[in-house]
């Protein structure tokens, strides 16, 4: 088994780096934090007490940090200083496509092997380990991360060079963001119109409307399996971090001049959603903003 460094352990990667560890890995774990070191250790974790020392002696450092400019300085300030030269580096973060090349760029630099690897799934799915892994990198260091992120999920998938991931994730994560606001948009029109919510969720579930947020993640309450809608949107992927995603998607689809309007119109609504305080509520929350009567 692998010595591994694991920096950043808030709701996603407290539970990929507590899998890791029940893969029977030495998971050397920090976090901002003293609580997550506490979840961290009680899953199997070793608490350290700075990101330099979970790297020391590592041959896989893995982050899951907030933003490109957390990445950015981590890997400059403590990472590249403190890792083995053969260590592996995995930086699991959603942040933008320009931060993921340059710090791969600096990691070649100073002589790592480094993959971009952001997630699918949510926390349920960090912490049962069924996350999707969207990787970029050269095809060696792919074939080095691969054993590990698969002991953290259910599939790894190859998506080009550097920066490939963090690119499918955003693209991903613009169709899930405009995908639910639509969903959300025909259950209200079903209910107005006399339609029986569960009717309406068995029809279009078996239809031409078939969708993932609405199979497997309906926002109505009591309807499908259960999802944050029926614990009055706790939980969950929160709008926050949606609204994250969508602007790094709208800050690509501008650096490309790529034409995105539904995924701007999200971006609108869900930044309207979170300004009126609603950014720690689930994702799929934003048909309270889609129904006046139901706006928090």
């Amino acid at each position: 088994m692998a010595r591994i460094g694991f920096i950043g352990l808030g709701n996603m990667g407290g539970g990929m780096a507590a899998n890791l560890a029940k893969h029977g890995h030495d998971v050397s774990a920090f976090d901002l934090s003293a609580d997550a070191l506490d979840r961290a250790k009680a899953a199997g974790c070793v608490p350290v007490a700075s990101a330099a020392e979970a790297c020391d002696g590592a041959d896989a450092v893995v982050t899951m940090l907030p933003a490109g400019r957390h990445v950015e300085t981590v890997y400059a300030d403590s990472v590249f200083a403190a890792a083995p030269q053969s260590a592996l580096l995995i930086d699991c973060s959603t942040i933008d496509v320009a931060t993921a090349k340059r710090v791969a760029e600096s990691a070649a630099a100073n002589g790592f092997a480094m993959v971009d690897a952001p997630v699918s799934g949510g926390i349920a799915a960090a912490n049962a380990g069924t996350l999707t892994f969207m990787v970029g990198g050269a095809d060696d260091a792919f074939a080095r991360a691969q054993p590990y992120l698969a002991q953290m999920g259910k599939a790894v998938i190859h998506a080009g060079a550097s920066g490939a991931g963090q690119s499918a994730k955003i693209c991903n994560n613009m169709v899930l963001g405009a995908e639910m606001i639509a969903t959300c948009e025909a259950f209200l029109l079903a209910d107005k119109l006399g339609l029986d919510p569960q009717k309406f969720f068995e029809i279009a579930s078996v239809s031409s409307g078939q969708s993932w947020s609405l199979t497997s993640y309906a926002p109505w309450p009591g309807v499908g399996p259960e999802t944050p809608a029926d614990r009055d949107y706790q939980g969950g992927f929160a709008t926050a971090l949606m609204l994250k995603d969508l602007k790094l998607a709208m800050e690509a689809a501008a650096s490309v001049d790529a034409d995105t309007p539904m995924g701007a119109r999200a971006a609108e609504l869900y930044q309207r959603f979170a300004d009126a305080g609603n950014g720690a509520l689930d994702f799929s929350a934003i048909v309270r903003l889609l129904d006046g009567k139901r706006t928090a």
